[in-house]
């Protein structure tokens, strides 16, 4: 399912992305290599082919550029259907993300704790102050 809510969506085709995101793509390049980077490491073989992990790895990379949830920023109805992407092509991501941080959210303190840089306030995240900020509805 998550393939075809990718091209349902004309999310597989990255040959129109949103103007905001290919501007900010010119920019953030290196940033967006390094979640592509991240999520073929975390990729499933098994899911489909290499091409198509590349594609969908690119396509969630790019809308993490954006300004909204990372559902939002990929046209998903849903974050249940982003999900459902990231368990078919990133299980072992979705793994790691037991307390069910927001994606975008959860993808970047994944490259953060890769380079051993750690930003949160606190030691741990039940304790924060900005806990529902990582963990919270996302309407």
């Amino acid at each position: 399912m998550p393939q075809e809510v990718l091209h349902a969506r004309g999310i597989g085709d990255l040959s129109r992305p949103a103007a905001a995101i290919v501007a900010r793509a010119e920019t953030r390049g290196d940033e967006v290599d390094d979640v592509r980077s991240l999520l073929l490491a975390h990729a499933d073989a098994q899911a489909g082919s290499a091409d198509a992990a590349r594609s969908v790895a690119t396509t969630v990379a790019l809308a993490c550029l954006g300004d909204n949830h990372l559902w939002q920023d990929l046209q998903f109805a849903s974050r249940a259907e982003l999900s459902a992407l990231m368990r078919h092509w990133f299980p072992a991501l979705v793994a790691k993300n037991v307390a069910d941080m927001k994606w975008k959210k959860f993808l970047y303190k994944q490259l953060c704790e890769r380079e051993q840089i750690f930003i949160c306030k606190a030691p741990t995240c039940a304790v924060c102050a900005d806990y529902r900020v990582c963990f919270g509805p996302e309407e």
